[in-house]
């Protein structure tokens, strides 16, 4: 195993984790993000308002996401396992 293939290896493993995780984190920003107008227009500054919207937004980008995150984690693993021999040997 050169030091090239594990930098490639680990490339791989961050972009993977970037791809599974954009998703969420953008539905969270975008959900903070009205939240906050919300909370800016009503003059409302509650810290917890922001807590709920954030979670099912978190969990419902989950719900539809998860079968494309599954899948995509479960293709890098494949992958990296099936690699094995050509990596040792």
């Amino acid at each position: 195993m050169t030091p090239g293939m594990v930098v490639d290896i680990g490339r791989q493993a961050v972009e993977i984790t970037l791809m599974m995780s954009a998703p969420l984190f953008l539905a969270a920003l975008v959900t903070g993000l009205v939240v906050s107008v919300f909370q800016a227009a009503t003059q409302i500054n509650e810290m917890t308002l922001t807590f709920v919207p954030k979670l099912v937004a978190v969990f419902a980008t989950l719900v539809i996401a998860g079968n494309w995150m599954i899948t995509l984690i479960t293709d890098f693993t494949r992958r990296l396992l099936e690699s094995i021999p050509t990596v040792i040997g």
